[in-house]
């Protein structure tokens, strides 16, 4: 059912009325606490106050509530806030982002301690959270409103600030297993050790460390035959898998001056398998099952060391060095023969391997010693695996203390992030693979005899590297802050800060790979720097015992586009003890990242789109949105064509400008118990100039409107689709953050609890180009993409859940976590009206009980998935494994088996 903008859905509604009901229930159980309570510091503030007298919204995640909910890996986390719209889990090599209110991983601000990591070396636009040990946590702080004057203008989405123990006496050792119901891969082995020594109160010392290693076994899509859509399930919705035609395969398709449409010589005997199926028009098409992955493998080694000395009862100095190496392994079909300038993947009549010849091909109708282009994926090397590694190191020194009147705060920082992609196996030379298809020693019909083997293992490209990025980060930072006199309501507080940095980037492209054809790297080398000036001021002011008021200002002076001014103001009202309003309203800024404005450019093609399509122009057909509908006009190879990845061309962009933005939050908290705690915040960001990646779908979808972006060459050949960094006109998001933390009882059978956090969107809408119309993105595909991580689109839920059930009782205890998503409208944009459809809501529960079973040891085991739900099936063809693998884990029903021992 659909409704209107203005007026919201029957559950949202309920649970609003739900929220409201048990507030007023229990108040009649409200109680006065008489604990004395601490001042701390708070994420998105530089003034200490009382942590629940917070203005701005803050959702909390201690580290035991990690273990709580069975999550390995802060990916795990990521997906389960529901103001995040992250990518489940990251296949991407760039590692695992977070993108908080769909906004890009751009806008998100990701902070260790309340201070930036160097960012992910290509883009230089955001951090890899793989590299933070999550041993080290002792919880995470989610700042939900953007633009901080604080810590940055660009923190348009949010903040999330990583927060370490501060300090560790004893040591830990834990080991952690998750493993697939299902055979095959997809299992996980976590193994962590922490020591330290000293007390900080006892001792005036302290220093500890961490080392954490967690790894991932590669989960094939044959692994989940029957889970995840095979081609059956996709044929129910209108798109079979292997309708696909005239691509790359084993056996090779081929073309002649006698025969333009693609053929193969065993496709009456039904292709080759594992290796290919039968695809339509006579051709043979890869089989997924075989080469598709629904996750990739990784192996992550980080680090951390954190040593702190109290000089007096006031003053600590602290020094940190964290350190993450990762490597993703990326999975991807065989290599394939393809032209080399000029030169074709030609077979000639003289090989043995001609269809009819000595080599036992056999002969097709028609072929009578014409020369062939082949369409050949040389599968006997396997997938095409790439390495890709990363190095994130970050070293800091720090004080904060009391001196005088005055809290401070400073810190010096340097961090350096390095990014090398290598050619792990299965990658050949393009031009070897032509020179052995002409000379007869390889066979494209099939798998290879020992000549073949061999001259395969002498062009073969394995342990090639082929790219070299990396970004660095020199920051000095300080505030100051004190009460200044005293307000009806309290002390009238001011903070003075300063945050200068020093941002650098390099990325080449090595020229070796361009041998590579089939990887399409093109020789290119960027490199740039950037300084950042900022400084800032925060007022805070309790105008009566009621209501606070707080205003900040952030001046950022740029190197390279000049400077900005971005001020935020927030109010806390609490008319009743148990009843508290807040809000506030800010502007953001940021600039182009060094790798959009000056990382490499290209004149020819430096990659692939990302999912197969048909060239508007060379393959016309009834669905410009369907791969292999189309028919590939006279004398082009179908192959290049029509259900094809074509050319791409990515890089930077000179020209761009700054992204702006205004956002805000309005919010009421109930707490009418210490048991029982509400919150409702409306939250919204309007954005223009946006600095993004047209997706793929918008470019065929609306081929008229940007047909100009399809560079072709004089033959009318395609050379590239220009893809690369652009400002677009503007996104607007809202929607309504709730939240609920209930106490439900507490007797001799032990503390039962529940908490719910949710997001209800009001609107996602994005605008291509300034001043042009706005599609809404909200429970349906739209115009935005994940951008620079991937090509798939941002998926923007109605209404996104975390819900979760406890219960503890001494050294026992439980919890049941349910991740709900709602409905959302698929794609049906390549199907017919028969089988135009919604994709169901998604929901998985996860069951995890601990025991304690003596002093120094607990034992934590759970099942994820409980009741084996299978992804959602999608119909729309950017997904070509036929699940929504941008949201929903293919791993199926999996058990989580975790053991802890302290060391005294």
């Amino acid at each position: 059912m659909k409704y209107p903008r203005s007026t919201p859905p029957r559950h949202f509604v309920m649970s609003s009325i739900a929220l409201a009901v048990l507030s007023l229930a229990q108040q009649a159980q409200a109680q006065q606490s008489d604990a004395p309570i601490q001042r701390v510091e708070v994420t998105g503030s530089s003034i200490k106050r009382i942590a629940t007298e917070e203005a701005l919204p803050v959702t909390t995640i201690k580290a035991e509530e990690l273990v709580k909910q069975g999550m390995t890996t802060l990916a795990d986390v990521m997906m389960a806030l529901p103001q995040s719209a992250s990518l489940q889990p990251s296949n991407a090599g760039s590692g695992t982002n977070i993108n908080l209110r769909g906004l890009g991983v751009n806008r998100t601000l990701v902070l260790l301690n309340g201070r930036r990591l160097a960012n992910e070396a290509i883009a230089d636009g955001y951090a890899n959270l793989d590299v933070i040990p999550i041993s080290a946590l002792q919880r995470v702080e989610i700042l939900r409103d953007g633009a901080s004057s604080i810590y940055g203008s660009d923190a348009i989405g949010g903040v999330v600030n990583f927060i370490t123990k501060r300090e560790v006496e004893g040591g830990n050792v834990t080991v952690q297993l998750v493993q697939p119901q299902r055979r095959g891969g997809g299992d996980e082995q976590r193994i962590q050790a922490t020591f330290g020594k000293g007390n900080l109160a006892r001792d005036g010392w302290n220093i500890y460390g961490t080392v954490d290693f967690h790894q991932r076994s590669r989960l094939k899509l044959s692994d989940r035959t029957g889970f995840i859509p095979d081609d059956a399930a996709m044929a129910a919705i209108g798109l079979p898998r292997s309708a696909a035609s005239g691509g790359y395969a084993t056996p090779a398709n081929f073309t002649s001056s006698a025969n333009k449409n693609a053929a193969n010589p065993y496709y009456a005997s039904g292709c080759l398998s594992p290796y290919s199926i039968q695809g339509a028009k006579s051709t043979c098409v890869l089989d997924d099952d075989t080469y598709g992955s629904a996750l990739h493998p990784n192996k992550q080694l980080t680090m951390y060391a954190r040593a702190t000395k109290r000089i007096d009862a006031d003053n600590t100095v602290t020094v940190e060095y964290t350190r993450g190496d990762e490597s993703i392994f990326g999975y991807k079909n065989p290599t394939q023969a393809v032209a080399v300038g000029s030169a074709k993947a030609i077979l000639p009549s003289s090989s043995k391997w001609y269809p009819g010849g000595s080599g036992g091909v056999p002969a097709v109708a028609g072929i009578t010693n014409q020369p062939l282009t082949v369409s050949w994926a040389v599968a006997d090397g396997g997938p095409a695996v790439t390495r890709d590694n990363q190095i994130n190191q970050r070293l800091l020194v720090s004080a904060d203390g009391h001196v005088g009147t005055w809290d401070y705060r400073a810190g010096m920082s340097y961090g350096l992030s390095q990014r090398k992609g290598y050619f792990q196996s299965g990658y050949y030379s393009g031009i070897g693979l032509i020179n052995g298809l002409a000379n007869g020693t390889l066979n494209p019909f099939g798998l290879q005899d020992q000549a073949g083997r061999d001259y395969l293992d002498s062009i073969a490209a394995d342990g090639m590297q082929n790219r070299s990025s990396k970004s660095s980060y020199y920051g000095i930072d300080g505030n100051i802050s004190k009460s200044l006199m005293a307000l009806a309501g309290g002390d009238l507080a001011i903070a003075i800060g300063t945050d200068i940095h020093r941002d650098t980037n390099e990325d080449t492209k090595l020229a070796p790979a361009a041998d590579i054809t089939y990887a399409k790297v093109v020789p290119a080398h960027g490199e740039s720097a950037r300084n950042i000036i900022g400084v800032y001021s925060e007022v805070d002011a309790p105008v009566t015992k009621t209501l606070t008021l707080n205003g900040a200002v952030r001046v950022d002076k740029y190197s390279d586009v000049g400077s900005t001014v971005t001020p935020k103001i927030s109010f806390r009202w609490q008319p009743t003890r148990t009843l508290m309003f807040r809000g506030s309203a800010n502007t953001g800024f940021r600039a182009p990242t060094l790798f959009d404005r000056y990382g490499y450019r290209t004149t020819v093609a430096n990659t692939t789109t990302a999912g197969r399509w048909d060239d508007p122009v060379l393959c016309p057909g009834p669905s410009i949105t369907m791969p292999g509908t189309g028919t590939a006009v006279p004398g082009v190879d179908a192959a290049d064509v029509c259900n094809a990845k074509l050319n791409k061309l990515t890089g930077s962009n000179s020209q761009l400008k700054p992204e702006r933005s205004k956002g805000g939050t309005l919010g009421v908290v109930f707490e009418p118990s210490r048991s029982f705690t509400a919150s409702l915040d409306y939250w919204q960001v309007n954005m223009k100039d946006m600095l993004a990646n047209l997706p793929e779908n918008v470019y065929f979808t609306n081929y008229a409107d940007y047909k100009n972006l399809f560079v072709r060459n004089a033959d009318g050949s395609l050379a590239y689709i220009n893809n690369t960094t652009m400002n677009l006109g503007g996104q607007i998001a809202g929607g309504v953050d709730v939240s609920a933390n209930w106490e439900i009882a507490r007797n001799r059978f032990g503390t039962f609890g529940a908490a719910i956090d949710g997001t209800y969107l009001t609107r996602f809408d994005n605008q291509l180009v300034p001043n042009g119309p706005w599609m809404s993105n909200v429970g349906q595909f739209g115009w935005a993409s994940n951008g620079t991580t991937s090509s798939y689109p941002i998926i923007t839920f109605r209404w996104k859940h975390n819900l979760r059930l406890s219960w503890q009782s001494g050294d026992y205890s439980a919890q049941l976590t349910n991740n709900f998503n709602s409905h959302y409208r698929d794609a049906n944009t390549a199907v017919t009206s028969q089988y135009y459809r919604d994709i169901p809501s998604f929901s998985t529960w996860n069951l995890t009980g601990s025991i304690r079973v003596q002093k120094q040891v607990r034992i934590t085991a759970g099942v994820t998935n409980l009741f084996d739900k299978a992804p959602p099936i999608t119909n729309n063809t950017i997904y070509s494994s036929g699940y929504l693998s941008s949201v929903a884990n293919p791993i199926g029903r999996s058990w989580n088996l975790r053991v802890s021992y302290d060391f005294e």
